[in-house]
């Protein structure tokens, strides 16, 4: 395809009015803005989490979040609405605040302020504030009520969960202590009422009940031997009318007055009689032969004096009765045993299951009472500041030059802009315009070749009333656009606040 430079280039000769305009039209737009644009001072801080003072090891932290999530709470605490509000009033951070709404304010702070984080495995963690300014002083002093908010906030939100530990183990030591006391007393009450089956004694019990099982049975042999001793003496006194050959009950006296007699006979044969203790012993079997021989003629209620054979059946029947007696006894006192130890088992798990409830209770408070002496440990060191905490690394300070806009940028944006434009403009105009001006005009539409083009030739007052034109339009442009942008930006609103409303209806971030 070959192309008629010197065509396009006479094109734009012919055209170059438009792009003078247009170019000087965006160019003087873009200096004037680039101009009176108000110049913006970024003051930044930077702030890091220290690690504790003292090894988490020795006291684990109270505070558990993750640096990131503590970076990020930080973050939601600082940009609250009421902090905005309180710090761009008391700074009087914008220019004709009282013009603007608490909601224009927030977002007006909100857009200038920008804070990055960093955190990672095995890296520390930073948060960097900056703040966009109409001058350095107060740009800075707005970054520096940032950091004085978050450290703050950050060393309250610290005391206040050490606080708050303390309270709750506390309360779960104080509600552990009282279900101790009350299982406690549980199993003394439980222990009291079944002091007679509890587990602690049953070994004692089993042998208790196996001397009175032995008592028992010699008991009932002793009353059977007596029963068989009384039915054979009656069958012999009935068979014979005597009692000997059948041994006959001796009373507790006659019994001991035997054992004299024998302790009397083996002492004369070591000693003599005149010792004092064969005299003792005497005087003792003298006293015993009395009562011995007052019982072997008792009388009988009526007074009648009592046979040797009534004596003797009088005598088998108490000792029986007393035997009867005796196995009676023995009987209730096995049966009480039985019954405790029947209810030993019961009581056993009873007592087991309580234990264990108090082994576990037991448990839990110990646990809880070391937490709660950690917490209180924790709490001192977050009083202290030893802890885990926001430091402030790189203070905020007034910066000496502006950060934005860059005028020279923005001047130079405008006079490419401006060129750019007016190029696309001539070029617009020529894709529009469908008419002949070159012979191969004429031989392609109308399929003919011409012998010669003359040019339109225009007049002198046509072409000097074209120049004045151009001149007039230039010279508004130049002069008159700069000017009217100077009136919006001194009477109307600030150019960059036309700009932010403009961005922010486009959903644009500047």
């Amino acid at each position: 395809m070959n192309l008629d430079l010197s065509f396009y280039f006479a094109v734009f000769l012919r055209r170059i009015h438009y792009f003078i305009l247009v170019f000087a039209l965006v160019t003087a737009a873009a200096i004037a803005a680039a101009f009176l644009l108000p110049a913006v001072y970024t003051a930044r801080s930077t702030l890091v989490i220290e690690s504790p003072q003292i090894p988490g090891a020795l006291l684990p932290p109270t505070v558990q979040a993750a640096a990131m999530e503590q970076l990020q709470i930080a973050e939601k605490d600082l940009m609250r609405r009421v902090n905005l509000l309180d710090i761009a009033n008391k700074l009087n951070v914008f220019r004709d605040m009282n013009k603007m709404t608490p909601d224009q304010i927030v977002q007006a702070m909100s857009d200038a302020t920008t804070i990055n984080k960093s955190a990672g495995k095995g890296q520390a963690a930073f948060m960097t504030i900056t703040f966009d300014g109409e001058t350095g002083p107060k740009a800075a002093a707005v970054v520096n009520e940032y950091v004085t908010i978050v450290l703050t906030q950050d060393a309250e939100r610290r005391k206040t969960g050490a606080s708050e530990t303390v309270a709750t183990f506390q309360s779960d030591v104080k509600n552990l202590d009282g279900q101790l006391s009350d299982m406690s007393a549980k199993i003394l009450k439980f222990q009291e009422e079944n002091k007679d089956a509890l587990p602690n004694t049953l070994t004692y019990r089993l042998g208790q009940q196996q001397i009175l099982q032995d008592r028992l049975a010699q008991t009932e042999r002793d009353i059977a031997l007596l029963k068989d001793q009384k039915d054979r003496m009656i069958a012999l006194f009935n068979a014979t009318g005597q009692i000997t050959g059948v041994a006959a009950a001796q009373t507790p006296e006659a019994k001991q007055l035997d054992q004299l007699r024998q302790q009397m006979n083996a002492s004369l044969a070591v000693l003599s009689p005149s010792n004092p203790k064969i005299k003792q012993l005497q005087a003792q079997i003298d006293q015993l032969e009395k009562v011995v021989q007052a019982q072997q003629v008792p009388a009988d209620v009526s007074g009648a004096v009592m046979s040797p054979i009534d004596v003797q059946i009088a005598s088998m029947d108490a000792q029986m009765e007393a035997l009867e007696e005796q196995r009676k006894q023995l009987i209730e006192q096995l049966d009480i045993l039985k019954d405790s130890i029947d209810r030993t088992p019961a009581n056993q798990i009873a007592l087991d299951a309580m234990t264990r409830d108090l082994g576990n209770i037991q448990g839990q408070y110990n646990n809880a009472v070391a937490k709660l002496a950690a917490a209180r440990s924790s709490e001192v060191v977050e009083a202290q500041a030893k802890g885990e905490r926001l430091t402030v690394i790189e203070a905020a300070s007034a910066p000496d030059s502006p950060t934005k806009p860059n005028r020279m940028m923005v001047a130079a944006a405008g006079v490419g802009g401006g060129a750019a434009l007016g190029i696309a403009l001539i070029v617009l105009l020529e894709l529009l315009n469908r008419s002949v001006r070159r012979p191969k005009d004429l031989i392609k539409s109308f399929g003919i070749t011409p012998l010669v083009t003359v040019p339109y030739i225009r007049t002198p007052n046509e072409t000097m009333k074209r120049r004045s034109g151009f001149v007039v339009l230039l010279l508004l442009a130049v002069v008159g656009i700069p000017a009217v942008i100077y009136a919006v930006h001194v009477y109307v609103a600030p150019l960059d606040y036309i700009f932010a409303k403009v961005a922010d209806k486009l959903g644009i971030r500047l």
